[in-house]
Order: C-alpha cells, then sequence, then structure tokens
C-alpha cells in the first residue's frame, strides 16, 4: 500500500486553514495548478473528495476534516523527529561511553558533565573505572567509544591515540611530617610511605623512578585509589606519591608538597576508535575534554 505524501497533506491543510487555493498556494509558495493537483492526487490516492470548491472558498468534506486532523498530527511528529535528527546529528541526545582509570582526578568529571550539560544537553556519558589495559582492550572490542590512558602504549590497530595531559608527580605527606627539601626515592625509600597497587599505571612510573636510584619500590601499604590515598595521608599514616592536578580537593591543598628529585611526570593519553572519529556525539566529548589538555607549545 502507497503511503500518504506530507507534502500533499501540508497542502491540504494549507487550504483547512487558509480557505483558499490560491492562499494555500501563496503559504506554500507553490503554484495554484500545484496545490489543485496535490488534492487531486490525495482525492484519486484515497478515491473519495476532500474538498468541496466554491467561487471564492473551499470547504472540507467530512473526510477532508478527517485527513486534515490527523495530518496535523503528521506534520507535528515529522517536524518533531527532524529536530530530533538533527540535534543528534550534532551530537545531543546520544550516548557516549568513556572509560577513565581510578588515577584520573574525580573533579574533572564533574567540570566535564556540567560543560557537556551547557553545550550539548541531553548527551549522556557513560564513566567507568578500569585500567588504561582493560580500558584499550574494550575500546578495540567496541564496548567503550572513549578512554583516558598512561602513555606510553603499544599501537592498537583500529584505535587512534592523542597526547592529553602531563600532570608532575608530587610527594604528599602529612601536615607535620618532617621533609627535606627535595624528596628522592633514597629519603622516600627509608619512610613509610603509601604506593598506587601493582599493575597500575601509577605503580609502574614510580618502579621506573626507584630504578633511576638502582632501588625496588616498597611501600608500607599499596591502594588503587587516590582518594584512600590521599585520607590516609591526611590521616598522619605516611606520605605518598600523587599527580598534581586542578582544581585540587580541599584535602590535597590540607597536606604537606614537595617535589620529587628527578621530576617525575605521569602522561595521559586520550584513545579512540577510529570508526568514531566522524560520531558527533563522540566528537563533543572529546572536544570537552580537551579543554582541561595541556595548552599546545608555544
Amino acid at each position: 500500500m502507497r503511503r500518504l505524501n506530507l507534502d500533499q497533506i501540508q497542502t491540504l491543510v494549507a487550504v483547512a486553514d487558509l480557505g483558499t487555493l490560491a492562499a494555500a498556494a501563496q503559504a506554500l509558495h507553490l503554484s495554484p495548478p500545484a496545490v489543485s493537483l496535490h488534492i487531486q492526487e490525495l482525492e484519486t490516492r484515497l478515491g473519495t473528495p476532500l474538498l468541496v470548491r466554491g467561487r471564492r472558498q473551499a470547504r472540507l468534506t467530512p473526510a477532508g476534516e478527517l485527513l486534515a486532523d490527523g495530518g496535523r498530527r503528521l506534520l507535528a511528529d515529522s517536524d518533531a523527529l527532524l529536530r530530533e535528527v538533527a540535534r543528534r546529528a550534532q551530537g545531543f541526545g546520544a550516548s557516549v561511553r568513556l572509560g577513565a582509570s581510578a588515577g584520573v582526578s574525580p573533579l574533572l568529571l564533574p567540570q566535564l558533565l556540567q560543560w557537556l550539560a551547557e553545550e550539548a544537553p541531553g548527551l549522556e556519558l557513560r564513566v567507568e573505572v578500569v585500567s588504561s589495559a582493560q580500558a584499550l582492550q574494550r575500546l578495540a572490542a567496541g564496548s567503550l567509544d572513549l578512554a583516558l590512558v598512561g602513555l606510553p602504549q603499544a599501537e592498537v590497530p583500529g584505535l587512534e591515540m592523542r597526547a592529553w595531559r602531563n600532570d608532575p608527580m608530587l610527594l604528599f605527606a602529612p601536615p607535620h611530617w618532617p621533609l627535606p627539601e627535595h624528596v628522592t626515592a633514597a629519603w622516600l625509600d627509608t619512610q613509610p610511605w603509601i604506593g598506587f597497587a601493582a599493575g597500575t599505571h601509577m605503580h609502574r612510573l614510580l618502579a621506573q623512578w626507584f630504578a633511576q636510584a638502582g632501588l625496588l619500590p616498597r611501600p608500607r601499604m599499596e591502594m588503587s585509589f587516590p582518594e584512600g590515598l590521599r585520607a590516609l595521608v591526611a590521616a598522619g599514616h605516611g606520605p605518598t606519591v600523587l599527580p598534581r592536578e586542578e582544581p585540587m580537593d580541599a584535602i590535597s591543598r590540607s597536606l604537606q608538597q614537595r617535589a620529587l628529585s628527578p621530576a617525575l611526570v605521569r602522561p595521559l593519553g586520550l584513545a579512540q576508535r577510529s570508526a568514531s572519529r566522524d560520531d558527533p556525539a563522540v566528537q563533543v566529548v572529546v572536544r570537552g575534554l580537551m579543554r582541561f589538555a595541556d595548552p599546545p607549545p608555544a
């Protein structure tokens, strides 16, 4: 069965609202013969008259009134659908899955969500805490769209990587803990310090830093979550090494901070599937994340 033609329905509704074929033709930017043809094709399609044509005015038949009433709803639904498609094409009303390690500051996410609420209302961002290795595996499998991962990473077919941030690593210590001016691996090795769990990107970074001094990291306690580490340090259980991130939370501001010697940074990258390069919703989130990226070199 042939479907109704929305252009013809719009013509019938215009005639119903304006009363004459000539007025409908002017409003729709059509010629009067084109308006007449639309009505005739509808009448032929439905097998019944829709208009009673008078000398000065056209009047709808009962069938015409029924079709015009239903046609208004069809046209409204069509307009709403077109608006929704346009919004989706701009990245609104979609869902994007972002993987991030526990080491990425949770203070960045509320700012990102606020920016998305203003710039892309209706876009849903789903954040999952996963390791860098898990994030890349899930990106490749298609169950994530974007991921914040520690660098460097081996190339993975079908994935693209860009540098995102290089956060300096600092020692955070309880307020009254005696500290040297510069924190070395040799000094930290003598302290009851708290570290990241083995297998995490942060643990590998510190292991490489200790290795420069010919040492292995030997923390008294290990955790995978920065918030837990900061809470333990604030409670006086020992120092830890964490990236300095802005904005800094109240606990971090209350702790002593010292630079490491030699300096150490945590490099992070933003990974995405090559297939999502042209996805407008993904690109909106990418723009939001890049607001927190390091500025390009001068």
